[in-house]
């Protein structure tokens, strides 16, 4: 039986706070939402926490185990979501014990505040982005001090060379270019960095994609399906990670 993923977004909307968040996909998704007149996107981008499908519970509806991206159009630790909403949304996590979930945070401190009492569930897979040395390393250190098993950063866009970085307590690394028309590029030596680290404390690399600017000179969508570095595509994910979530990317 194949194992199953989508995102389900309780919470929707957010607001810039570093240097990836410049060209946001997914406020540029939810502007044409909005536009199209989709239900949850009556106000665009600005950040709201949905009730009623924190009540409808979709997940604990579904029984076919499954991996779900939660609040891939938000930030599930944005500075206006309460406390009781995401205790919420751990506790339907718990609940769901045969699905696994991944979040993604920019607010990295928020989110290890949050889990010093209780570990995150084992099933749910912790995340923050990495985009450059200012703003994504303290994120990384952040995450590893973070009370939870499961751990993972995404360096995409990735902005700079992040340098020496540790990697201790992380069991991927997604990375990548940028898209759209003013997506910024990625050089090869930033991601030849990131694979010889990954190679030399044993982490498992995704290369997503080049992005708009490939290594090779091609631009737009030819450079974007590019997802070799020297040569070697990294597309695969370690085993405890269902290999179904290169769908999510």
């Amino acid at each position: 039986m194949k194992l199953e993923v989508t995102s389900w977004n309780p919470f929707t909307g957010c607001t810039k706070i570093s240097p990836a968040c410049k060209n946001c996909y997914a406020e540029m998704f939810a502007q044409k939402l909005h536009k199209w007149g989709t239900a949850g996107y009556e106000d665009g981008f600005k950040f709201t926490v949905h009730p009623e499908r924190l009540e409808k519970a979709v997940p604990l509806h579904r029984k076919k185990p499954t991996l779900y991206f939660i609040n891939n159009m938000s930030d599930t630790f944005h500075e206006d979501a309460r406390n009781e909403d995401i205790d919420q949304l751990i506790d339907l996590i718990k609940q769901a014990h045969w699905h696994n979930f991944y979040f993604l945070t920019k607010r990295s401190a928020r989110m290890k505040a949050y889990f010093e009492k209780d570990a995150a569930p084992d099933n749910l897979w912790l995340g923050v982005t990495v985009e450059d040395r200012k703003h994504g390393l303290p994120r990384l250190k952040d995450l590893q001090e973070t009370n939870g098993k499961h751990k993972h950063i995404c360096c995409e866009p990735l902005l700079e060379d992040l340098g020496d970085i540790d990697l201790s307590g992380i069991e991927l690394v997604v990375g990548g270019g940028e898209s759209g028309p003013n997506a910024r590029k990625t050089e090869q030596t930033w991601a030849e960095s990131l694979v010889r680290q990954c190679e030399t404390q044993n982490v498992h690399l995704y290369w997503k994609q080049w992005g708009k600017y490939a290594p090779d000179g091609t631009t737009g969508s030819k450079a974007k399906t590019g997802c070799k570095i020297n040569g070697k595509t990294y597309l695969s994910f370690p085993d405890n990670l269902m290999p179904q979530l290169s769908e999510l990317f």
